[in-house]
């Protein structure tokens, strides 16, 4: 039995020369004494903005200061947002703290992200948005038949990309099919700037809109008056230096996340009991997750266990082990059943991928969940 961990579910890679990086970038800062939003903050946007196809780039403290931000700043008091079951909690909450209300609607059984028929369903005259979440990093392929559902209804599209860093769909980034999108830089995803959170769009409005919320709701950074009722959403110059040289690899944790991605493809085709999560050949993921269907019948709990216990494998954590209309915070709007985010939710596992994954690690993931399932 293996006394520590071969593989574990996550390891935020930080090489000594990026740690040398970071640590010079926050010396200048110090010297400077510019804390927060100062020219780092300004590079590390600017890069975001231009790596994802966007016009804008306006950097947070957390992906959930991104999500509630980007929500006020379309107004969406008294209105309904229609939000997947199969989301993190922030997703919902961020609506119901923005002033909206909650409407939750099933996913696609293969994308485990919002269906187009879900999102007609669920728009009615009350709906100002749609908030679609691109699950572990892989955009869905009828992202622009849900555009397109969202245009002809008049509602405004949303993206939750706090996964996606970096995934495309028809060489077209996530966070720029709707008006905005949002991003997380928490330690465990692709990229990493400690804590902290990213909002880009083409629109000029709510770029002005997320500017003035991150800072107190003020008109300017330098003083003027307080116009909306912002908080303290501000990124510190050292959490965006980390997030800087995380981003200058980015292209490169796509490489090795996709190259293990493919790996596990071509493993799991021949293990009973497991299926992969299938990717459109048009989208190319992140593999923030990479997502895996246990058979009806198995059990998640013992099988991660076994694997943990037996042969030191640290499974990632779901996406998501429960759907958000059976959390007890949102019972008093829960409604359902939504069937297929109950039965995904229960059945899926994540495999573990690293930033500097090897073969042989990979190797050794899917031997152990082949003996495991034997």
């Amino acid at each position: 039995m293996p006394s520590e961990l071969i593989v574990p579910p996550a390891r935020p890679y930080f090489p000594a020369e990026d740690r040398a990086a970071i640590t010079a970038l926050i010396d200048q800062s110090l010297q400077s004494g510019s804390l927060t939003l100062g020219p780092v903050t300004k590079r590390f946007e600017d890069a975001f903005a231009a790596l994802h196809g966007a016009a804008h780039a306006v950097a947070v403290a957390s992906g959930t200061a991104a999500l509630e931000i980007m929500l006020r700043s379309i107004g969406i008091e008294g209105r309904t947002v229609v939000v997947p079951a199969n989301t993190f909690f922030a997703t919902a909450a961020a609506v119901i703290h923005a002033g909206g209300r909650v409407r939750f609607a099933d996913v696609d059984p293969e994308t485990l992200s919002l269906s187009p028929e879900a999102v007609r369903d669920a728009i009615d005259e009350e709906c100002v948005a749609v908030l679609h979440v691109h699950i572990g990093g892989a955009v869905t392929p009828q992202i622009d038949e849900i555009a397109a559902i969202c245009a002809e209804r008049d509602v405004t599209l949303l993206e939750d990309a706090a996964h996606a860093h970096g995934a495309t769909f028809g060489g077209k980034a996530a966070g720029t099919f709707g008006r905005a999108g949002s991003f997380s830089f928490y330690p465990t995803k692709v990229m990493t700037s400690g804590e902290g959170g990213m909002i880009i769009t083409d629109d000029d409005g709510i770029a002005d809109e997320a500017r003035i919320y991150r800072d107190q709701g003020k008109a300017g950074f330098l003083g003027g008056d307080h116009v909306r009722l912002g908080y303290a959403w501000r990124l510190s110059e050292v959490h965006a230096a980390i997030g800087e040289v995380q981003l200058s690899h980015l292209p490169q944790f796509l490489d090795v996340r996709r190259r293990i991605g493919a790996r596990y493809d071509g493993g799991l085709a021949g293990v009973t009991g497991i299926t992969a999560a299938p990717i459109s050949s048009a989208s190319a993921p992140n593999y923030y997750k990479y997502i895996a269907l246990l058979d009806a019948g198995i059990d998640r709990a013992d099988f991660k266990k076994r694997l943990r216990e037996d042969h030191g494998i640290g499974m990632s954590g779901e996406v998501y082990a429960s759907p958000l209309h059976h959390q007890p915070v949102f019972s008093s709007i829960a409604h359902g059943p939504l069937p297929i985010s109950e039965d995904v939710c229960a059945r899926h596992v994540c495999l573990p991928v690293h930033n500097d994954m090897t073969d042989e690690e990979a190797d050794l993931v899917l031997a152990a969940i082949a003996a495991v399932l034997s």
